[in-house]
């Protein structure tokens, strides 16, 4: 008899699961169905165990010849940037999966097929009922927010792109108000491009930039011309949160990622943080961590 006649669920799972983007690696650790990844991107941060696992790819480009040698029986893309190495997946006979959150909906959808992907619905539940209960916790927090600051999330600097979906959720949820709401239903960076005149128009108390791959220079943000009309430039008020903790959109973001921001954001209003919703990694007064 066979071990699948054995045990008739042994094979209803992937087994061996090659993880392109951040946030999935870190979900299947969650779950405890780690023993299932076989190879990461290089940029994979969280948890740090995942560092030991072999890195067969960049965010935009993949080894597949390495990715082949661990015969992986389902390899997990995200969104248009990595639709090239998606493609070339499947042209190979490999089995991927690309999903593509831009909501804290859709990061709970991903999470929920993620569990049934790994026969584990029930914890996949439980973490996004977890989850909820922070956001709670978070949003009664702000009720007591004397104001909600105006608040330039800089995704990325040239071009000045802003408004991705998940981080302006979370924005509000943690107190604050961005200023270009219109854009969040625009799915493509490239359809997020702001204009400089209009940030200094719009003139935001608080600036938080998150610079993928990279630590955003609040120095350059400064000294941009005409950004010395900005409230936030001028009272100081530019902070960092670190692209791992805010646009990965899956467990970092959150968490980790939704309490920097309304540490950062109750620092600007003065309000005390309460223990159980203060960020895990040490913020400064300036707001970097």
């Amino acid at each position: 008899m066979s071990a699948s006649e054995l045990n008739p669920r042994e094979d209803l799972f992937p087994r061996r699961i090659v993880c392109l983007s951040d946030e999935a690696t870190e979900l299947l650790y969650l779950l405890g169905e780690q023993e299932r990844i076989v190879g990461v991107s290089g940029f994979s941060t969280r948890p740090l165990e995942a560092r030991s696992k072999p890195k067969v790819s960049t965010f935009r480009d993949a080894n597949f010849e390495a990715i082949e040698q661990l015969k992986p029986d389902l390899i997990i893309t995200y969104s248009d940037v990595q639709a090239e190495i998606s493609r070339q997946a499947v042209l190979r006979g490999l089995t991927v999966f690309n999903f593509n959150q831009r909501s804290i909906a859709e990061i709970f959808d991903f999470i929920s097929l993620m569990a049934r992907i790994v026969g584990k619905e029930d914890q996949g539940i439980a973490l996004i009922s977890e989850y909820r209960d922070g956001f709670k916790r978070i949003a009664m927090a702000a009720k007591s927010f004397p104001r909600w600051p105006r608040v330039f999330f800089e995704e990325w600097k040239d071009p000045l792109i802003s408004g991705i979906r998940w981080v302006e959720e979370l924005i509000e949820i943690a107190g604050g108000e961005p200023i270009f709401p219109e854009l969040r239903d625009r799915r493509k960076a490239k359809e997020r491009v702001v204009d400089s005149a209009e940030v200094i128009r719009r003139n935001p108390d608080v600036i938080i930039a998150s610079w993928c791959g990279m630590k955003a220079n609040k120095q350059e943000i400064s000294s941009r011309p005409g950004w010395e009309k900005i409230a936030a430039v001028r009272d100081g008020r530019i902070y960092e949160i670190r692209s791992s903790f805010i646009l990965q959109p899956g467990p970092a973001s959150l968490t980790e990622g939704v309490r920097q921001l309304h540490w950062i954001l109750s620092h600007v209003v003065g309000h005390e943080v309460a223990e159980e919703i203060m960020p895990s990694e040490k913020c400064d007064p300036d707001g970097s961590a």
